[in-house]
C-alpha cells in the first residue's frame, strides 16, 4: 500500500531576500520530507514565491523595473539559498505561472457562479505596505495597527466573498477536528477569535485602475485578485487542480501546511472557508511555529536585525545551522538567535558528543584492526552492549518517527543523542585499551563492531537534520573497512 506525504511551506513574499524566518520553516519541512522519503513514502514537498500585490509593484517601481522583471531578479536568491541549505523541495511554484493563474481563475469563477461572490462598495482604511484593510475602530492616529505607518481612506467598488456564511461551520469543524490546527495554543487562538468576533465578508478584488499587478477576475477584467486570496490557492495549483485529479486525490488528503504564527488566521480561518465554498476538504493540518528573535525583539527589516542564513552558513556550516534551528527551541515556540548559543551547541552536542564518538571509534578500528570492520556477534556481547547499547540501536527509528509525527524535532534529536551519549559512555566504561592489553580479542572485536553499528544508525537518522554530516560519516565507514578523516566538528575557541 502506497503511503503519501504532502508538506508545504508558505510561498514567500518577494519584497525582500530570504532570512532566518524563511529558512526555519523551509528547513523544518525539508527535515520532515527527508524522513518520510527515507521510510518509503511518496513525498511531495512544495515551496515557492508570492509575487503579486501592491508591495511588489512599488518595490519594482522603486528599482525602475516592471513587476515581472523585479520578480525574476529575486527568485534566484530564494532558489540559491535553498540549494545552499540542502533543501530537497519537489516543486517550486510562482504565483505568476500560468498553472497558478488558471487555478485561481477557476476558483473565482466557481465561487461567482455559486453566488458566494458579490459586487459591493468598499469604504475603509487601507495600509499599502501591509496590503490590509482596517476598520475605524482598529486604527489609532491614522496609523496601521501592524506596521505603524499611515493608512489611506479608500472608496471603491469591489467583489466580496461571503465568508460570514461559513463561520458556524468552521467553528464546528475546528472543535470536531482537534488536530487540524496545532500546536494547541494556536488552535485556542483561532477558536477564541471565531467565538469573540463576527467575520466580515472579505474584499477579494482590487480595481485594476489602482493596482494593475495581479490576476484578473475571469468575470470582471477591470478587477484583479486580492493577493492573499491568490496566494493561498498555490497549494492546489501546484497539484494541477482541477485538471490533474490523480495527483490531487493522492496528496491533498494528507496535506500539511507549515507556517509562521503571523499568518495563522489566513491559513486557519480564510483558507478552510475558501476550500469549503468550492467543495474541497480542508488540509489535514496547519502547524504554526514561533518567531526567531535577536535579543528581546522580533527580527524585522525595519529594525535592521534580520539574520541572513547565508552569513551563518559561511561562518559555521550548513548542518550546524540546520541543527541549531531544530534543536534549540521547541517547534511552535519563539526562540532567541545568538552566536553564543550556536557555538555552545557546536562545542557540546556536535564536537564533544557526535564528532568525538566517530573520531575515536574509527581511530580504535585503525589501531586495533588496521581499519577492518569486525563482525558483530550479538550473542556474545558484554552486558553493557547487550543491555544499554543494542536496545537503543533497535528502538531509535521508531522513536525518531514518533517524535517527528508530533513535530517534536527536539525529541527526535534527543533519541539520536541518547544513543551517542550511551556509546561514548560505553567507551569510558569498557576501557578497550585494557581489552587489548589482556588479549581479549573477541571482546574487543564485538566492542568496536557494536560502536560502528551504532554510528551507522546515527548517520542514517541524522540525515534528515544534517545531510552533509550523514554523508561524511558514511564515507568513512565502508562495508568492511573504515577510512578515518579529520574530526567532523573541530572545537571552536570561545575566547
Amino acid at each position: 500500500m502506497n503511503k503519501f506525504f504532502y508538506i508545504t511551506t508558505p510561498i514567500y513574499y518577494i519584497n525582500g531576500v530570504p532570512h532566518i524566518g524563511h529558512a526555519y520553516t523551509t528547513i523544518a519541512a525539508d527535515c520532515l520530507a527527508r524522513n518520510k522519503r527515507q521510510r518509503g513514502f511518496d513525498v511531495y514537498f512544495l515551496t515557492g514565491t508570492d509575487e503579486h500585490g501592491q508591495k511588489v509593484l512599488k518595490a519594482a517601481q522603486d528599482k525602475g523595473l516592471s513587476p515581472i522583471e523585479f520578480a525574476d531578479d529575486i527568485i534566484p536568491r530564494f532558489k540559491d539559498t535553498w540549494k545552499k541549505l540542502f533543501i530537497t523541495y519537489d516543486d517550486f511554484i510562482r504565483t505568476t505561472e500560468a498553472r497558478h493563474i488558471e487555478t485561481v481563475q477557476y476558483f473565482l469563477q466557481t465561487l461567482y457562479e455559486k453566488g458566494d461572490l458579490y459586487l459591493g462598495e468598499y469604504v475603509g482604511l487601507y495600509c499599502v505596505p501591509c496590503e490590509v484593510f482596517w476598520t475605524d475602530k482598529q486604527v489609532e492616529n491614522n496609523l496601521c495597527p501592524d506596521c505603524k505607518r499611515p493608512v489611506e481612506r479608500i472608496k471603491e467598488s469591489n467583489y466580496f466573498f461571503k465568508i460570514s456564511a461559513y463561520q458556524d461551520w468552521l467553528l464546528k469543524y475546528i472543535n470536531d477536528n482537534p488536530e487540524f490546527v496545532r500546536p494547541e495554543s494556536r488552535r485556542n487562538e483561532v477558536l477564541g477569535f471565531l467565538q469573540e468576533n463576527k467575520l466580515n465578508d472579505l474584499c477579494v478584488s482590487r480595481p485594476k485602475s489602482r493596482l494593475s499587478w495581479g490576476i484578473p477576475l475571469p468575470f470582471s477584467p477591470e478587477h484583479v485578485t486580492y493577493v492573499w486570496f491568490d496566494a493561498l490557492i498555490n497549494y492546489l495549483s501546484a497539484l494541477g487542480f482541477p485538471a490533474k485529479k490523480d495527483k490531487f486525490e493522492k496528496f491533498w488528503p494528507v496535506c500539511i501546511h507549515l507556517i509562521g504564527k503571523d499568518i495563522l488566521r489566513q491559513h486557519a480561518v480564510l483558507w478552510p472557508i475558501m476550500l469549503r465554498a468550492v467543495g474541497i476538504d480542508p488540509p489535514a493540518l496547519v502547524f504554526a511555529h514561533g518567531w526567531w528573535q535577536v535579543g528581546e525583539e522580533k527580527m524585522s527589516k525595519s529594525l535592521g536585525n534580520v539574520v541572513n542564513p547565508l552569513d551563518v552558513i559561511d561562518e559555521f556550516g550548513i548542518d550546524v545551522f540546520r541543527y541549531f534551528l531544530l534543536r534549540e527551541v521547541p517547534f511552535g515556540f519563539d526562540g532567541v538567535f545568538s552566536k553564543a548559543a550556536l557555538v555552545k551547541r557546536f562545542n557540546g552536542d556536535l564536537a564533544n558528543d557526535l564528532g568525538n564518538l566517530v573520531y575515536r571509534t574509527l581511530t580504535m578500528a585503525e589501531k586495533y584492526f588496521e581499519g577492518r570492520v569486525p563482525e558483530l556477534d550479538k550473542a556474545s556481547l558484554d552486558e553493557i552492549g547487550r543491555v544499554k547499547i543494542l536496545p537503543k540501536i533497535d528502538a531509535i527509528e521508531a522513536k525518531v518517527d514518533e517524535a517527528l509525527d508530533r513535530f517534536d524535532f527536539i525529541a527526535a534529536l534527543d533519541a539520536i543523542w541518547d544513543l551517542i551519549g550511551a556509546a561514548n559512555k560505553y567507551i569510558e566504561e569498557t576501557k578497550p585499551w585494557n581489552l587489548k592489553k589482556e588479549n581479549k580479542n573477541k571482546e574487543l572485536e564485538n566492542f568496536i563492531a557494536l560502536l560502528i553499528a551504532g554510528i551507522r544508525v546515527v548517520a542514517k537518522e541524522i540525515a534528515p537534520f544534517m545531510p552533509q554530516t550523514s554523508e561524511k560519516i558514511n564515507s568513512q565507514i565502508k562495508t568492511d573497512r573504515v577510512e578515518k578523516a579529520s574530526p567532523l566538528f573541530p572545537r571552536i575557541d570561545v575566547d
